[in-house]
């Protein structure tokens, strides 16, 4: 892991999307100017977030908002984490995360595993799989810094994905998400530190700033989490750019992948194991 500076945009999203790219395009330029060699955006950074919008604001990629992430790639000489779009692809919708290079090149494509899917009942329900289609694969990429592997939101609930990603030995994961108002107080930060200090390695994670006349209102509160589980750069509910320095975390506690093998049992074969109907 070579020491460098991680960006993170917490994006004010509209229903206007070429204002959205606009707005991105801005952001990332001020980002590489502070120094910034890889920058992340939000979830739907180019359309509202929800069920109804997926459809109307859908592209092929490559299209429309991929070609603008080129160009801001290239042009400020940064690995940018173009958060999510919705993405069109033989008839079938997806929540599909975009990465480029310095030289504006597409590394890779993420398409959301674990679709959303929640019903809390009197305060949330919402349905992703009701329009999209789930992605089936890992996604990583290198870096002159570190490895990165990259999750869509709820991918970050799910604890083995993760670990799977550092068994890849990837130093950060990042996940542009959209938590609301109901789970982002509830679980947002809780989520990204258990991750983190599990894993030992960084997390950052890229929210839209919050509108309370959205139909499905984004908590915000973009972060960064050091492998010992630490808050080191936050953002609040507003538009902003949070910036963190990767690398400078030092500790004598390192849980090597030898060592993390040595938990991954079948719990069936754990004599005197709790069995629970």
């Amino acid at each position: 892991l070579t020491k460098f500076r991680l960006a993170v945009i917490q994006l004010q999203v509209t229903g206007v999307k070429r204002d959205n790219l606009s707005r991105a395009q801005r952001l990332v330029r001020e980002a590489a100017g502070q120094g910034s060699k890889v920058v992340l955006l939000p979830e739907c950074f180019n359309s509202p977030y929800g069920t109804s919008f997926f459809s109307m604001y859908a592209e092929r990629i490559p299209g429309e908002s991929t070609q603008v992430l080129s160009e801001a790639a290239k042009e400020n000489q940064v690995y940018l984490v173009g958060g999510s779009i919705p993405e069109e692809d033989g008839g079938k919708l997806y929540n599909s995360c975009t990465v480029f290079g310095p030289d504006g090149d597409l590394i890779l494509k993420h398409r959301k595993i674990h679709l959303f899917d929640i019903d809390v009942p009197g305060k949330i329900r919402f349905q992703e799989s009701e329009t999209l289609s789930p992605g089936n694969s890992l996604s990583m990429f290198e870096t002159p810094f570190c490895k990165v592997g990259v999750g869509i939101c709820y991918d970050m609930r799910f604890a083995e994905l993760a670990q799977l990603y550092s068994r890849q030995d990837c130093q950060l994961l990042v996940y542009p998400g959209a938590f609301n108002m109901t789970t982002g107080p509830a679980h947002w930060e809780l989520l990204q530190r258990a991750r983190a200090l599990d894993n030992q390695v960084y997390v950052a994670t890229a929210s839209p700033a919050r509108d309370e006349t959205a139909s499905y209102v984004a908590w915000g509160h973009s972060t960064v989490v050091n492998p010992w589980g630490e808050v080191i750069s936050k953002a609040g509910a507003e538009e902003a750019v949070i910036y963190a320095d990767i690398g400078e975390w030092k500790s004598g506690w390192h849980v090597s992948a030898e060592c993390a093998d040595q938990g991954s049992y079948e719990y069936r074969q754990i004599p005197g194991r709790l069995n629970r109907t």
